[in-house]
């Protein structure tokens, strides 16, 4: 990936070879690639050097594209920046730099603008994708699950009752409004109120993710549980290859980390979890690699067997690399993942 997709001269990636549209990678992208650097025990400087290069002040959040002279910025996505926070929670555990705690506060300042207020709804409340007026989803799984986790990261970090306060709303919106039983969850409400079924691997792992840390930090029980029951329905659904390896390569390794984190509280679950993540890895590796660049190939969406025509993407990449690198990991680091 570093050899093939980074630009040292500027200290960015690409999002893809050949691009010349854009030229360097989206904010997710980047944050991908450095969640993969740490994945590894590499050094984590140029990577988060690299993501202030999105940072909006205007706006108060990561930009999806980089600002000016590397670009022009662009929307700001909710997804985009509570996985940035998540990122930098992992710093701060790795490194102790308060720096790194200050930064994700910041970004959790932007987030709570993305709840819904119209309590008219018959599933009032959620969290919108990204913050600009063409927003399709008032209330996104991704979004409002992956907030729930930064918050109770935070909660457990600072103690401040807030984030507590907004781990468990996010977290018991998504799971009334959104489960489609254990362990899988529709995307979206959108802002006409139909609701997208799809189900993807990443919403079930952030999911399941949260309902850990909120046991972790309250020690109630009933978060356990459910985080139990959807780690079950996770693998019986995702277990099976012909659901994931579709799925975007990305999506599974988030997936992967937070069913890891579960076994830190439901150590019978890791072996079951481990068998999974071995298939898909032999899978990609045999299937997805090339031998001549050690890069990976997909479809277009980042999943699934090789599309000649689609070239490597840094995001995609980072997926495979975080994929690898997590089934290297001694247990007794699960508890440190975000």
């Amino acid at each position: 990936m570093q050899r093939h997709m980074y630009l040292p001269e500027v200290g960015l990636h690409l999002e893809e070879q050949g691009d010349a549209g854009d030229p360097y990678a989206f904010v997710w992208s980047a944050r991908e690639a450095t969640a993969a650097t740490a994945d590894i025990g590499a050094s984590l400087s140029d990577g988060f050097a690299a993501l202030e290069k999105y940072w909006d002040d205007r706006r108060g959040a990561y930009a999806s594209y980089p600002m000016p002279p590397f670009g022009e910025g662009g929307d700001a996505y909710f997804d985009d920046n509570a996985v940035i926070g998540l990122e930098q929670v992992r710093r701060f555990r790795m490194t102790g730099e308060p720096e790194a705690l200050a930064a994700a506060v910041r970004i959790f300042e932007f987030l709570p603008r993305a709840w819904d207020t119209d309590e008219s709804l018959e599933h009032p409340g959620g969290m919108h994708w990204v913050d600009a007026e063409w927003n399709p989803h008032r209330g996104a799984t991704n979004v409002t699950s992956l907030t729930s986790e930064l918050a109770a990261h935070l909660y457990e970090l600072t103690g401040e009752q807030q984030y507590l306060d907004w781990a468990r709303r996010t977290w018991s919106w998504v799971y009334r409004a959104l489960r489609r039983g254990p362990g899988l969850y529709a995307n979206s409400i959108d802002v006409d109120e139909t609701v997208n079924e799809t189900l993807w691997s990443y919403n079930s792992g952030a999911m399941v993710g949260a309902a850990v840390l909120l046991h972790r930090v309250t020690g109630e029980e009933s978060y356990l549980e459910v985080a139990a029951e959807d780690v079950r329905g996770a693998l019986d659904h995702w277990g099976r290859m012909q659901n994931l390896y579709p799925q975007p390569v990305i999506f599974n390794a988030i997936l992967f980390a937070n069913l890891l984190l579960c076994s830190t509280a439901k150590p019978e679950v890791l072996s079951e979890v481990h068998d999974v993540m071995e298939r898909y890895a032999r899978r990609v590796w045999e299937r997805n690699r090339d031998d001549s660049t050690g890069l990976f190939s997909f479809q277009s969406g980042g999943g699934g067997a090789p599309d000649p025509s689609a070239t490597p993407q840094t995001l995609h990449q980072a997926g495979a690399v975080q994929v690898f690198s997590l089934l290297t990991w001694h247990p007794k680091d699960f508890r440190h993942v975000t």
